[in-house]
């Protein structure tokens, strides 16, 4: 701090100022406090302006012990003072926190690999790393998301069209980033990769006739657009493993080989269990996944069973209470029981030993039957109006308790009547509360087998997350290269994503945590520092404290903010 006067014809004023470098590597001062004009100081501190120049000098010196000790700062504007054309004073750091995620997973490590292979000259690691910021804090195009890193903390050193070259060179290395981000996952914490689960998706372009990868095939969400297929593998704790992708119209089984080929080989993960849905569990996959070290446990349909295990799994006699294995028949329990009820018993559909298991809800049977019949009075509904409409691809259509009926007078042509088909509905009532489970397992606790089946609600949870709140569809790309790089930043920014939740030990919303993220803004003051522009919470506070470093001062001075930036970085 230091005393510096301003003359004007009529007064001298006293001020004390600082001395800092601006951006531009100028070296400037900024007025901090008014001491008064050299008249009124006299009065107090005269007689002469040498005395008035010795007092100030004192207080300077008290302001610079006061700044060391307790970090104060004081800042005069000026109400008539406008701002500098293209003064930026509003800058985004939330993605302090998914950077320090992004080093901990050591992508920057991985990036300076891929940069000694090539001979390109733009930073990969800032553009890797600022795709998957974006996509998280705010999803949208390449060119969007490239304006969005314009107001981080650390704006982007490169251009927009390096951010569409580095696209062919993130596809070219999509597996090494891949088996790479999983092996430096381990510096995180042991990986619950003892169980995977694997499921599939597919997400729609913008466009109507098909090129490359991009096919016409059943979409999940009926869209008649092309579509391209997605395959994920997830640990045991909901943490994504490895992806693929593939053609819109290929059946979803044959994605599953060749991807848990790069995780047997690539991944040196030799021993799990395999867990899915029973689309995704057919002979020959769980027949693959009964070699080596690996095991299975599948949904199997009970409605696909053969007629004799399809009775046997529907008959109430031979249950058990899960939590004490008392026998039960399904018959004479109560409708509001809590409890869960199983039977298992040897199942060799072909020529693979297997153990079936059926378990038994109450409760779920209850939700069913209420969903169920909101389902008939629609159907009902339908029968008034005369409007029915089925969609064949939809199972839970509620036309599909509507059948129809020709009826012939003498020699009159044919009427359709249209009814309510209750053999269908009183069909489906059998299954109520049922739900099966195929697995080579043959001596583990029934419980823990289902325990792992429970969980696959977690990767259809990924794929919400990289759909609703990552934004991934509708793809906009058109080359094979970005569509794969596209996808392969959803799926990194949704491992990070997962890591932070688990840090917050899952108390919160994903609602919640992108939002507060989001609103991590900061106000930049004269230059001299930043101003939170975010309300502290205990989210807030949680989220400092597992990446190990504070931004809910009132004021964070620039160098404050250049050792928050490095510890996000891990440094």
């Amino acid at each position: 701090m230091k005393v510096t006067t301003s003359k004007s014809k009529n007064a001298e004023s006293f001020y004390i100022s600082k001395s800092f470098i601006n951006d531009k590597g100028v070296s400037t001062s900024v007025n901090v406090r008014k001491l008064g004009t050299l008249a009124d100081l006299l009065k107090k501190h005269g007689p002469t302006r040498d005395d008035v120049m010795e007092w100030a000098r004192a207080e300077a010196k008290l302001e610079t012990q006061k700044y060391k000790e307790e970090k104060t700062v004081n800042i005069s504007f000026n109400s008539n003072k406008r701002l500098q054309p293209q003064q930026q004073v509003f800058y985004r750091g939330g993605y302090l926190f998914l950077q320090y995620f992004y080093y901990k997973l050591g992508l920057d490590k991985v990036c300076r690999k891929i940069r000694d292979k090539y001979s390109f000259k733009f930073d990969i690691n800032s553009i890797l790393s600022d795709l998957i910021y974006s996509r998280i804090l705010e999803p949208s195009s390449k060119r969007s998301s490239y304006k969005c890193t314009l107001d981080f903390l650390e704006p982007p050193s490169y251009q927009l069209h390096d951010v569409y070259r580095s696209l062919n060179v993130l596809a070219k290395e999509c597996d090494l980033i891949q088996s790479e981000t999983y092996k430096n996952s381990h510096l995180l914490g042991k990986r619950n990769d003892k169980i995977l689960f694997y499921d599939c998706t597919n997400y729609y372009f913008e466009i109507e006739d098909e090129d490359g990868i991009k096919k016409y095939g059943k979409s999940k969400e009926h869209r008649p657009n092309p579509i391209v297929q997605m395959g994920m593998f997830m640990d045991g704790d909901g943490i994504p493993l490895a992806f693929s992708l593939f053609p819109g119209n290929a059946n979803e089984q044959t994605s599953i080989k060749p991807l848990e080929e790069k995780i047997l080989n690539e991944f040196d993960c030799q021993k799990f269990i395999y867990c899915s849905d029973a689309g995704l569990g057919s002979e020959k996959i769980r027949k693959y996944n009964h070699m080596g070290e690996r095991a299975f446990v599948v949904t199997q349909s009970i409605k696909k069973l053969n007629a004799q295990d399809r009775q046997w799994a529907l008959d109430t006699k031979g249950f058990k209470r899960l939590s004490d294995d008392k026998v039960v028949d399904l018959s004479e329990i109560s409708k509001d029981d809590e409890a869960i009820y199983y039977k298992d018993a040897p199942y060799t559909p072909k020529d693979l030993s297997q153990r079936l298991i059926i378990t038994y809800s109450p409760k779920y049977a209850k939700y069913q039957k209420t969903i169920r019949e909101k389902q008939v009075d629609r159907a009902k509904l339908m029968l008034e109006k005369g409007s029915i409409k089925k969609e064949r691809r939809n199972p839970n259509d509620p036309a599909r308790f509507i059948s129809s009926l020709a009826v012939t007078d003498d020699g009159e042509k044919a009427n359709v009547h249209n009814l309510l088909n209750t053999d269908k509905i009183d069909e489906e009532t059998k299954y109520d509360g049922m739900y099966a489970v195929s697995t080579d397992l043959l001596d583990d606790n029934v419980s823990e087998i289902l325990s792992i089946s429970e969980k696959r609600w977690q990767i259809e949870e990924c794929f919400r997350i990289m759909k609703t709140e990552f934004d991934a569809r509708p793809v906009y790309l058109q080359r094979v290269d970005r569509i794969t790089a596209h996808f392969l930043t959803c799926f990194l920014a949704l491992i990070i994503y997962r890591y932070l939740e688990k840090a917050l030990e899952h108390k919160y919303t994903c609602e919640d945590i992108l939002k507060t993220l989001k609103d991590f803004n900061f106000g930049y003051v004269k230059e001299q520092g930043f101003i939170p522009l975010y309300k502290r919470t205990e989210l807030t506070d949680k989220l400092h404290e597992i990446c190990h470093f504070n931004t809910d001062f009132e004021f964070i001075t620039k160098s404050q903010m250049r050792t928050i930036k490095k510890q996000s970085k891990g440094k």
